[in-house]
């Protein structure tokens, strides 16, 4: 038997909606407190958007202002999205809100950083409804240009697209 191997009894969570999502593997400085389980995992399509404001000094620099993305299940099923707060508002009608609380460099140098997320406020009685942590993983792209901002472009947007992998976590039963 060559090219596939098959592991008797595994399957991945969108071939069986009663598995649990496991936690990626991260880096210490973005681990979730212990008790905390993963309840929903999203893949996450869209921008980063930035805005060129004046800095310290004559200097101006590119300035978040928030993401534009689209949220996916496991199915490639759009479920939500996610928007300036940071926000994470789903179709359920389930929303969190979040604070950064620790972030690490991505494994890919040309790609905005992975982060841990404390949620600040939750609304609605869907998926979200008890998250209390959001882990900000896998991020390709979404860093602001590298030039382009100066006075003669201030309040200019520019749109830098990413891609990330978002687990949201809830206290275990």
């Amino acid at each position: 038997m060559t090219g596939h191997a098959t592991i008797l009894g595994q399957t991945s969570p969108q071939n069986n909606p009663q598995q649990k999502e496991v936690a990626p593997d991260a880096p210490d400085a973005i681990q979730v407190p212990s008790g905390e389980e993963v309840v929903l995992f999203v893949h996450a399509s869209g921008a980063q958007i930035y805005s060129c404001k004046a800095a310290a000094g004559d200097r101006f620099s590119w300035t978040l202002k928030g993401p534009e993305a689209e949220l996916r299940d496991r199915n490639d099923k759009v479920i939500g999205q996610h928007s300036a707060g940071p926000t994470w508002k789903l179709k359920d009608g389930s929303e969190v809100t979040g604070k950064t609380a620790a972030q690490v460099d991505s494994l890919d140098s040309d790609s905005i950083p992975w982060l841990l997320v404390k949620v600040a406020s939750n609304s609605g009685k869907g998926s979200l409804a008890k998250v209390t942590t959001i882990q900000r993983v896998h991020t390709k792209g979404g860093k602001p240009p590298a030039e382009g901002c100066d006075a003669a472009h201030n309040d200019a947007e520019s749109k830098s697209s990413y891609t990330a992998d978002y687990y949201f976590y809830a206290p275990g039963k």
